[in-house]
């Protein structure tokens, strides 16, 4: 073997030596478990909403409110990182990690100014998101109505 070849088999060796191994069940119950603990928040402030006298909408966008306080509360504390991290996508898929999503680049650029810091980096990681769920929504809208204009809906 030349040193070449040797070479790229340290290097090998190296990178399965570093790299993670995940154990797919596991990391699914993970998210699963840390979704739910969110839902079961939003229910819970549902309820306690409800329980107050509230109707059904409002209730439902004192919870949204409630989530968003909470997940960028989090967010500015450092804590919704770790969260996050170890509850993969049931941390980032509600309404929680939409807030999240938001409020870390505004925090993470802060100190650049509020035009070239927070103005223009706080959407890098939810503005993919609104763009391409407005146009989804316009593209969904567009095949309704024109399921509608040929009767199949």
């Amino acid at each position: 073997m030349n040193a070449n070849e040797e070479q790229k088999q340290q290097y090998n060796d190296y990178v399965k030596q570093v790299t993670p191994t995940h154990n797919l069940p596991y990391e699914m119950f993970k998210a699963f478990l840390t979704g739910g603990v969110i839902c079961l928040l939003g229910q819970l402030i549902r309820n306690f909403c409800t329980g107050m006298g509230m109707d059904q909408d409002t209730a439902g966008a004192w919870c949204s409110i409630l989530l968003v306080f909470l997940s960028i509360l989090l967010t500015g504390l450092n804590i919704y990182p770790s969260i996050a991290k170890w509850g993969g996508a049931g941390a980032l898929v509600p309404i929680t990690g939409f807030a999240n999503g938001v409020a870390a680049p505004a925090i993470e650029y802060k100190k650049e100014g509020q035009v070239f810091g927070i103005g223009s980096k706080i959407f890098t990681i939810a503005g993919p998101v609104i763009l391409y769920g407005i146009f989804t929504s316009w593209v969904l809208g567009l095949v309704y109505w024109v399921g509608k204009l040929i009767g199949i809906f």
